[in-house]
C-alpha cells in the first residue's frame, strides 16, 4: 500500500548516515532500521451503527517535523476500499452513523473536539477551550458529547508586587505548588486544578461543566437512556493521600447530582453500563499492601435486572470490558503467559475463550450483528485490525506494513521455559538471526522489560527483529513479578525487588547457553525503566556480560521517593526511607556500583519525571569515579522512555545501544570492533 507521506531528505539522510557509520554492513533481505521511518500502526477501529463501515486511526511518521502523525481512515466492514478521511485520532460514530467525532489540533491551542459529516466530508471544530478535551462519548440521542478536561484552580497563595515601571522586563511569575501530586511524566507540571466532566452540543457551543469540587473524575460512560453518566474517581477529602482507592459514581446529567455506586476499600474503576440499562460492569481489586493485585470483574444488577450481582475472577487481570448489544454477554481480554486472548462471559453461563494460538489480541468494538473488532499481533505479524466472529474465526482487515516487510527475512522466535530459584518455572523467548545455523556461535543480547509488573510476549517487535538482523540472538523473558501468570507470581517481588528476579534472568541466560550456540564471551544486556534497574543490578552482581546499557533507570531508591512524579507511584517497600533507610539502600543498584567492571552506558530523557535524570547522573558519576567505561546519553525534549516525542530519538536510542554493543563485540579473530578499527589505522 502506498504511503501518504513522502520521505524527508533530511531525516532520511540522517538515518542513512547513522546506519552506515555505526553498524556493520547488512545483507539484503534483513530488517534494516531505516524501515522504521516508514513503519505504521493502526488502532481504535469502530464499527458504524449499521455494521457496514469501519473507521480507525492510522499513525505514521511525519519525517519533516520528526513527529508521529495520526489520520482517520475508513473502510468497508470486510476491509475493502480503505481510504483517507482526515487528520485526527480517537474516532467515535454518532448513534445514527451520519457523523464521526474525533480529536485534532485546533484553536486556541492543543487538541480540540471536531465532528465530521460523512455525507459531504465537512468538518466542524466544536470546542474552543484552553485545555485539551479527552475521552469523548456521544449521548444516546446524538445531540451532545461528554468529555473530560482539566479545570485550573485559582492559586490559594498569592502576593502583590509593587507597580511595575513602564516598559520593565521582569522575570516570569514563579510556579506555586501546593498539591501532593503536582506533575506527571509525559505531561510535565500539572495545571493546578482537577479533571472534570463536561457536556457540549454536537453542533458546537460553550461546554457545560457537569462535575464540581476539588476532585479528579475519570472517563464517563452514558447510561442507555441518556440521563446519567458513570465514572470512577474518589470524591473525598485528601484524595491525593488515599493510595489505591477509587469508587464508581453515577452523575445525573440534568441536575448534576452525584450518587456513589460502590463503597468498599480498594480501587473500583472502568464502569460500563449494559445496553439495556439493567447492569453495570466494572473492575475491582482488594485493598491490601501487596505490590501486585489482580482485578476481578464485578457485575452489579439494578432493579429490574434478570441477573443478580456477580463476581468473575480468573487470576488474570481483565481489560477492554465490552457488552454485547443484547446485554446477554460481557467480553473481556486477559493477558496470559505472554499471550492476550478474548473471552466471552455470558450472564447465564460459564465464560469461554474465543481466540486461541500464539497471539496478542485487543478488543475495541462490538457491532449489533455480533461482529467484534480488534487488533492482533504475533511474533511474525505486526499489529493489524481484524474482525472476529462468535466462533472465533479471525479475518485480517488491514496490512499496513506488508510493503515494508516485502522480501524481508525475519528471525524465528522460539518459546521455552526453565526452572529458576525455588523450582519456579519461568517463560522466555529467543529471537534467532535470519540465517541462523545451530552449528555456529552467536553473541547474545538479554533484553529486560520494565514495570516491573510488565509482560513481554509473542507480539511483533521491530527492535528485537532488527537486533537479530545484526547477527545477535535476542533473549527476552518474564521473570517473577511479571503479569500474566497470576497474583502469586506477580507478587513474588513484593518488598523484594530486585531479588530473585535476578536469578530468573541469569538461569534463563544459562538455559540459552546450554543449547550450544551462544558465544559466552559475547553476552550483552539492556533494559529500560524497571529493566534499567535490573541492568544496573546485574552489572553490580556479575561481570559475565561484555557490555550493558541501562535506560532511564532508578539507581538510588532513597532519592527516588522524593523526586519521582508521584510520591506513591512506587510502593514496593515496607517502610518509607525516613522510617527505614536500610531497606531502600539495600535494594539500590548504586550500593553495588563498587563491584562494576562491565562497560555500562546510560540513556535517559532530560524531561523524565518518572525516573528523573538525577538517578542516571548518580550512577554515571560513580562509574566515572571508578574509571569504568561509561557514557551518559541525555536525550533532549523527551520524557520517560527517551523516544516518545520524536521518531529520530527512537532511531538514536536503538543505534546508541547497537553502537555500544558493537564496540565490545568480537570478530572471528577475537578482536573487538574498537580494536579492529585501531589495527586498520
Amino acid at each position: 500500500m502506498l504511503k501518504t507521506v513522502s520521505r524527508s531528505f533530511v531525516v532520511g539522510a540522517l538515518a542513512a548516515f547513522l546506519l552506515a557509520t555505526y553498524l556493520p554492513a547488512q545483507d539484503k533481505g534483513r530488517l534494516t532500521l531505516d524501515k522504521l521511518l516508514d513503519w505504521e500502526s493502526v488502532s481504535s477501529p469502530r464499527l458504524s451503527p449499521d455494521c457496514t463501515q469501519i473507521v480507525f486511526t492510522r499513525t505514521l511518521t511525519d519525517k519533516v517535523n520528526d513527529r508521529m502523525r495520526s489520520e482517520l481512515w475508513i473502510m468497508d466492514s470486510d476491509g475493502g476500499r480503505q481510504r483517507f478521511l482526515c487528520k485526527g485520532s480517537s474516532p467515535r460514530w454518532s448513534p445514527n452513523g451520519e457523523r464521526i467525532a474525533y480529536l485534532e489540533a485546533g484553536e486556541p491551542s492543543g487538541s480540540q473536539l471536531h465532528v465530521l459529516w460523512l455525507r459531504d466530508r465537512s468538518s466542524t471544530q466544536i470546542t474552543h477551550v484552553e485545555q485539551s478535551p479527552s475521552s469523548h462519548r456521544w449521548s444516546p440521542d446524538g445531540k451532545s458529547l461528554a468529555f473530560n478536561m482539566q479545570v485550573p484552580e485559582k492559586p490559594a497563595f498569592t502576593i502583590k508586587l509593587p507597580k511595575r515601571p513602564k516598559g520593565a522586563k521582569w522575570a516570569p511569575e514563579p510556579r506555586i505548588i501546593s498539591r501532593l501530586n503536582y506533575r506527571r511524566d509525559r505531561r510535565g507540571y500539572n495545571p493546578s486544578g482537577f479533571r472534570h466532566i463536561f457536556l457540549v452540543d454536537a453542533s458546537g457551543g460553550t461546554p457545560r461543566q457537569l462535575t464540581q469540587g476539588d476532585f479528579n473524575h475519570g472517563s464517563a460512560e452514558w447510561s442507555p437512556d441518556g440521563g446519567s453518566l458513570y465514572f470512577s474517581g474518589l470524591r473525598v477529602p485528601d484524595a491525593d493521600w488515599k493510595v489505591r482507592e477509587s469508587e464508581v459514581y453515577r452523575l445525573a446529567v440534568k441536575t448534576g447530582a452525584i450518587d456513589q455506586v460502590t463503597d468498599r476499600p480498594g480501587p473500583d474503576s472502568g464502569p460500563v453500563p449494559s445496553p439495556d440499562g439493567t447492569m453495570l460492569a466494572y473492575r475491582t481489586s482488594p485493598k491490601n499492601k501487596d505490590t501486585y493485585n489482580v482485578s476481578s470483574i464485578q457485575i452489579k444488577g439494578f432493579k429490574g435486572s434478570r441477573y443478580g450481582d456477580r463476581t468473575i475472577f480468573t487470576d488474570r487481570a481483565p481489560s477492554s470490558l465490552t457488552w454485547s448489544r443484547d446485554s446477554s454477554t460481557l467480553y473481556a481480554t486477559y493477558r496470559d503467559h505472554g499471550e492476550s486472548h478474548l473471552w466471552a462471559i455470558p450472564m447465564s453461563g460459564q465464560q469461554r475463550k474465543i481466540t486461541h494460538g500464539k497471539i496478542q489480541f485487543r478488543l475495541y468494538d462490538i457491532g449489533k450483528n455480533g461482529t467484534m473488532l480488534g487488533a492482533i499481533t504475533s511474533p511474525q505479524q505486526p499489529r493489524d485490525i481484524v474482525s472476529i466472529t462468535q466462533n472465533g474465526t479471525i479475518k485480517q482487515l488491514t496490512n499496513v506494513n506488508d510493503d515494508i516487510l516485502q522480501g524481508v527475512e525475519l528471525g524465528e522466535v522460539e518459546e521455552f521455559t526453565w526452572k529458576s530459584h525455588g523450582d519456579l518455572e519461568v517463560q522466555g523467548w529467543l529471537v534467532k538471526p535470519p540465517d541462523f545455523d545451530p552449528r555456529k556461535k552467536y553473541p547474545l543480547i538479554l533484553q529486560i522489560h520494565g514495570g516491573p509488573h510488565g509482560m513481554y510476549g509473542i507480539d511483533f517487535s521491530f527492535e528485537r527483529q532488527n537486533n537479530a538482523a545484526q547477527g545477535y540472538l535476542v533473549f527476552y523473558t518474564n521473570p517473577r513479578g511479571s503479569v500474566g501468570y497470576g497474583k502469586k507470581f506477580g507478587n513474588a517481588i513484593d518488598n523484594a525487588y530486585p531479588g530473585y528476579d535476578y536469578d530468573d534472568l541469569m538461569t534463563g541466560v544459562d538455559a540459552v547457553i546450554a543449547r550450544g550456540y551462544v558465544d559466552e564471551k559475547q553476552l550483552f544486556v539492556y533494559g529500560g525503566s524497571g529493566g534499567g534497574v535490573l541492568t544496573c543490578w546485574i552489572v553490580g552482581k556479575t561481570n559475565r556480560f561484555a557490555a550493558a546499557v541501562s535506560m532511564f533507570p532508578v539507581t538510588n531508591w532513597i532519592s527516588f521517593v522524593g523526586t519521582t512524579d508521584g510520591p506513591y507511584w512506587y510502593t514496593n517497600f515496607e517502610k518509607l526511607p525516613w522510617e527505614d533507610l536500610d531497606e531502600h539502600w539495600r535494594r539500590s543498584p548504586l550500593r553495588l556500583v563498587g563491584n562494576v567492571t562491565t562497560p555500562t552506558m546510560l540513556i535517559t530523557g532530560e524531561l523524565d519525571l518518572r525516573t528523573p535524570m538525577a538517578q542516571t547522573e548518580e550512577y554515571y558519576q560513580a562509574l566515572k569515579l571508578r574509571k569504568v567505561d561509561t557514557l551518559m546519553i541525555r536525550v533532549p525534549d523527551e520524557y520517560h522512555g527517551a523516544a516518545g516525542r520524536h521518531m529520530s530519538n527512537r532511531l538514536r536510542r536503538i543505534l546508541y545501544v547497537q553502537k555500544w554493543f558493537a564496540k565490545y563485540r568480537r570478530d572471528a579473530g577475537g578482536s573487538t570492533a574498537e580494536a579492529s578499527a585501531r589495527d586498520r589505522k
